[in-house]
């Protein structure tokens, strides 16, 4: 069953520069497995959103532990981590 993944980070939103490294970092080893779709951007109060979504929570977790975490860790971030919401879709069309 796909979710949804949602991170909102407290800070961030007026500069890209961490979430542009850990995704560059991410993708230069390829897609990660299960990985959908990934949107992100400013929220109104200067946070930062990140709307994911995966093919399953166990892919998402496998994700998070074998190749997240150690890319956050290598570059200092994380420290003040996200508030973090899943849940299962109802539906999912790409197009």
């Amino acid at each position: 069953m796909p979710i949804a993944v949602v991170q909102d980070w407290a800070e961030g939103g007026n500069d890209t520069t961490t979430y542009d490294a850990i995704h560059d970092r991410v993708m230069a080893s390829g897609t990660p497995d299960g990985f959908r779709m990934d949107a992100a951007g400013a929220t109104p109060d200067g946070g930062f959103r990140i709307f994911e979504v995966w093919e399953s929570q166990d892919h998402f977790d496998r994700f998070t532990e074998e190749r997240l975490m150690p890319i956050l860790r290598d570059i200092g971030a994380g420290s003040d981590p996200p508030k973090l919401t899943t849940y299962e879709l109802h539906e999912y069309i790409a197009t």
